[in-house]
């Protein structure tokens, strides 16, 4: 038998119309539904890199400072100077001298300075 073809006009263009924008109303959903899941997901990446960033850089420090501590116990000359250095010790028979920049000047003077001319008042 031949199969018939009823010529349905309007109503077969409107379900197929529906039928699209049924589609894209359920891929409008699954988005919505998904992004903040993908944007908790981009947040977490971005923390992932700077943490890798902080590891990185605490990896380098941990070297270095390993470095030091091989130096330190093998070498006197350098256990000396960072003792001098850092704690103020001296040998006996030696006088220490420390030279400190202040770091803002102190209220009620002026900063010296030999390029500039002080200005004379009126009276």
């Amino acid at each position: 038998m031949n199969a018939m073809k009823v010529d349905l006009g309007i109503w077969d263009k409107l379900t197929r119309l529906v039928l699209f924008l049924l589609f894209i109303a359920g891929l409008l959903l699954v988005g919505v539904w998904y992004l903040p899941l993908i944007r908790t997901n981009e947040r977490m990446r971005k923390q992932i890199v700077l943490l890798d960033a902080q590891t990185q850089k605490a990896e380098e420090n941990r070297k270095q400072l390993l470095s030091s501590i091989q130096t330190l116990g093998s070498d006197q000359k350098a256990m000396e100077r960072l003792i001098r250095e850092r704690l103020g010790y001296a040998k006996t028979g030696e006088t220490v001298i420390r030279f400190e920049v202040p770091s803002t000047p102190r209220a009620g003077t002026t900063p010296t300075n030999p390029s500039t001319k002080p200005v004379p008042q009126r009276p």
